[in-house]
């Protein structure tokens, strides 16, 4: 796809960038973090996982580097009241972004409208973790799969409804992508938050729903929903009978939901690689691994370099889906 090869250009102009960075760099972080305080700020409100990363960093940093460190709830205007605060933030290293697979879908939902460049104003510090979204329906639906959700979606075009919570969430992007591959047709219904969309699921409200693997786990394991396939490119451990929604009919189909943190564009590359470091080294402990685990969430500690290629790759990639499905800001 055309997608790929300005992904590529993306990434390799950001690794140059990364690189400028340091060699213009004049002193190395030997003060960072000194003793003011570390804001992680989380453009949600409280609860989900991107708020237990926030608190998990939080918490180990301020003891391993004796320090404060603070989460600070920004919600509101579809993440962008956070990402702003950020992007216009010192760059100093002092306050960083919790920032996941939504922050690649805004430029394709705003265009030039929004205040900053996802891939200028902002300098990655690290892709701390990946889950999934799963797809769920009602049980009263009678389906069973994949393929038996598709042939019933493409007999009754545009009857069913599906729930999200909001234009350009991993879930509304899962089910545009699903439509998309799959030509098939069903009726959005947002909501603010996944708690909201959940119940409404709970209540027969909705007949389908993509969400992460943390919020839905309880009640698929309480047989409350029925699950049909996990959206990434392998079975989650989780629930190892489910299949990938490639694995059930829709081959290359595929979301990763990621989460990472970010800092503001200008920091000094010392600083944002001294932050990778320590990030890394705490969300790699047994324990972290461990409760990031259970929710459904394999730490992968990445380079920044890595995560800026990652959201190079996103940013084209959900553009185009956002195009082409036509989504506009709800």
């Amino acid at each position: 796809m055309a997608w790929h090869k300005l992904a590529s250009t993306l990434a390799a102009a950001g690794v140059a960038l990364l690189a400028a960075n340091a060699a213009q760099a004049q002193a190395p972080a030997a003060d960072f973090p000194g003793s003011k305080p570390i804001t992680f700020v989380v453009p949600y409100p409280p609860g989900g996982f991107n708020d237990t990363l926030a608190r998990t960093v939080s918490d180990r940093l301020s003891k391993s580097w004796k320090i404060s460190a603070v989460v600070d709830n920004r919600p509101g205007g579809n993440t962008l009241i956070g990402n702003n605060l950020v992007a216009a933030a010192q760059p100093d290293g002092h306050t960083l972004l919790i920032t996941p697979l939504p922050f690649s879908a805004l430029p394709g939902l705003y265009g030039g409208k929004l205040n900053y460049d996802a891939l200028k104003d902002f300098a990655p510090v690290i892709w701390a973790g990946s889950t999934q979204n799963i797809l769920v329906v009602r049980e009263s639906l009678g389906i069973d799969s994949v393929q038996a959700f598709i042939d019933y979606a493409k007999k009754h075009p545009g009857k069913l409804n599906y729930g999200s919570t909001g234009s350009g969430s991993s879930n509304h992007l899962s089910m545009e992508l699903f439509m998309q591959m799959t030509g098939t047709e069903m009726t959005h219904v947002p909501y603010k938050g996944s708690a909201p969309a959940v119940v409404a699921m709970l209540g027969g409200e909705i007949d389908a729903l993509f969400d992460n693997i943390p919020n839905l786990s309880q009640h698929i394991k309480g047989g409350k929903l029925k699950a049909l396939a996990v959206t990434g490119s392998r079975r989650t451990p989780l629930f190892p009978d489910l299949p990938t929604v490639a694995e059930a009919g829709v081959p290359g189909y595929e979301v990763n939901v990621w989460f990472g943190i970010q800092a503001p564009g200008k920091t000094p590359p010392p600083v944002v690689q001294k932050l990778n470091a320590e990030i890394a080294r705490l969300i790699r402990q047994p324990d972290v691994v461990k409760l990031f685990g259970d929710q459904g969430v394999e730490v992968v500690a990445s380079t920044p370099e890595a995560f800026f290629e990652l959201v190079a790759a996103e940013v084209p990639k959900w553009t185009r889906v956002i195009q082409e499905a036509g989504i506009k800001v709800e």
